[in-house]
């Protein structure tokens, strides 16, 4: 898209320094936005990392347990294991957690980076792309053009519409890779240590493995139902499917330490 109205360049400096402002409002609707308080749930990826911690948490010292118990191992040795593969699980996966966001980070800045040369190398380019997008939106031309031309008079503006639109992203919080990291991990440790309870208090593992069952499928029927009703899925169905999960991972590592060790 040509247009005669873009004299003035935008620069890299400006692009890097310009902060975003709200366009004006009309006081009337400025009124009915203050009116109008949406109510959204807006901690998806926390509540992300804490059903990653959580399930992975409960399943996995679970699925140990269930098999050490399979090979006669006493109380002791099975907490041992336990408390030693939660201390290791929470840091990997913390880890995981942390590498993951850092990474999303590091994709958003060389992408920022590389739309802002462009915005400055080929800016007519770039203005035919913000027509094209809002024309997927059936607006019409002579809609647009002037959407187009107020966006080239403000860089930063510009700049964040092609971030969010022509590429889909959003800015990452900066504290996201670490916060990511804790929740994960302190999600795992307090998942992981559920199975484990009985172990600590029941001397007999043959015993103590009944009680841990019975504990563990109870957290993962309620972490399920919590599970669906954070998501938007049914609520029950996901606690019926989460506990279905962790009983068939204990149930096989509970079988092939039986099989192995008899």
């Amino acid at each position: 898209m040509k247009n005669s109205d873009h004299t003035h360049q935008p620069s890299l400096s400006i692009l890097t320094s310009e902060p975003v402002s709200m366009a004006d409002i009309e006081p009337e609707k400025q009124s009915l936005l203050n009116q109008h308080k949406e109510r959204h749930f807006t901690a998806g990826e926390i509540v992300r990392d804490i059903i990653i911690g959580v399930s992975d948490g409960l399943t996995v010292p679970f699925a140990l347990a269930a098999g050490l118990s399979g090979a006669n191992a006493t109380s002791s040795i099975i907490l041992t294991a336990g408390i030693a593969e939660v201390a290791a699980g929470a840091i990997s996966m913390g880890l995981g957690g942390y590498l993951a966001a850092k990474s999303e980070a590091d994709h958003y800045a060389r992408e920022l980076r590389r739309e802002q040369e462009e915005i400055v190398k080929v800016p007519d380019t770039e203005a035919a792309e913000v027509a094209e997008i809002l024309a997927q939106y059936g607006i019409e031309p002579h809609e647009y053009g002037p959407v187009v031309n107020a966006l080239r008079k403000k860089p930063q503006a510009w700049l964040d519409f092609m971030m969010k639109f022509e590429l889909g992203l959003e800015k990452p919080d900066p504290r996201r890779a670490l916060q990511s990291a804790l929740t994960i991990a302190i999600a795992y440790i307090l998942g992981g240590l559920v199975p484990l309870i009985p172990y600590m208090f029941i001397p007999r593992a043959t015993d103590a493995v009944v009680a841990s069952i019975i504990l563990t499928l109870l957290a993962l029927l309620i972490f399920g139902y919590a599970k669906g009703y954070f998501t938007g899925n049914k609520p029950l169905k996901s606690a019926l499917q989460t506990a279905f999960i962790g009983a068939i991972a204990s149930a096989a590592a509970f079988g092939m330490a039986k099989a192995i060790h008899p």
